[in-house]
């Protein structure tokens, strides 16, 4: 038992890295919201894996990245932004997740819980959030330029709508590696906050994803914390999501004036 907690502790300390990373990329990109949306692509996959007993991971898996392509996909033929495009998905995902899910499965399906983890899970966790860190690395030319100006990007040679689609899968990697902690309604939330929370403090781009990523850090570790000494009678997700609002409120006091 304190073997698996190590193990979920390690593995949520990499997602965390993850998370703030992804984050920063989403902010610049303008679509910070849609990953409160994506993780909800999630819902009817973890409700069908539910309903049969099957590993709750991998039928969340098979509907986010679904839902994913389905988005990219909606708004290439459709010419609609990233938001909208994600919204429509996200109506229908949600409906389907709520009406699928069993009810005394559903606050897990929302909020995450923390359960044994073989090695192997831990192991296919720490190579995606590597893949992820990895990915962001390699793109990191192509992202920025596209960000800054789509126009140019295409003219030196970038496929923006692959690129498009490479981001949102990553994206939607890290919200599969944090539904374990944060559940579906709150697997978005160390992608929201801490990018923001950085954003406050500083406008140089290098200190936005050192300061982005010590914000998630602190948020996990944090909230691990609590949740074992404070919150006892709650799942870790929450807990963490707090201890991310606090740094974003206390951000604020530094916000930098432009």
């Amino acid at each position: 038992m304190v073997r698996d907690q190590g193990l979920l502790f390690v593995l949520a300390l990499f997602f965390s890295l993850a998370a703030g990373l992804v984050g920063c990329i989403a902010l610049m990109k303008r679509m910070l919201l849609a990953g409160d949306v994506i993780s909800h692509l999630a819902l009817p996959g973890l409700g069908i894996a539910f309903a049969f007993k099957l590993n709750p991971l991998m039928g969340g898996a098979v509907t986010l990245f679904i839902g994913t392509f389905l988005v990219w996909q909606l708004q290439r033929k459709t010419g609609l932004t990233t938001d909208a495009a994600i919204g429509v998905i996200f109506a229908a995902a949600l409906a389907i997740g709520a009406a699928i899910t069993p009810s005394e499965d559903l606050a897990e399906s929302l909020f995450g819980r923390l359960d044994k983890i073989s090695l192997n899970g831990f192991l296919l966790g720490l190579a995606a959030v590597l893949f992820v860190a990895f990915s962001i690395f390699l793109l990191r030319d192509e992202l920025t330029l596209s960000i800054f100006s789509t126009d140019l990007a295409a003219a030196t040679g970038v496929n923006i709508s692959r690129l498009d689609l490479y981001f949102l899968l990553l994206f939607s990697l890290t919200v599969l590696v944090g539904l374990r902690f944060m559940g579906a309604l709150l697997a978005s939330a160390l992608i929201i906050m801490p990018s923001a929370t950085a954003r406050q403090i500083t406008n140089r781009m290098s200190n936005f994803f050192l300061l982005a990523v010590a914000a998630s850090l602190i948020s996990v570790a944090a909230g691990f914390l609590l949740n074992a000494f404070v919150f006892k009678f709650t799942t870790v997700g929450p807990t963490i999501a707090i201890v991310a609002a606090a740094l974003f409120s206390f951000s604020l006091l530094g916000k930098v004036k432009s």
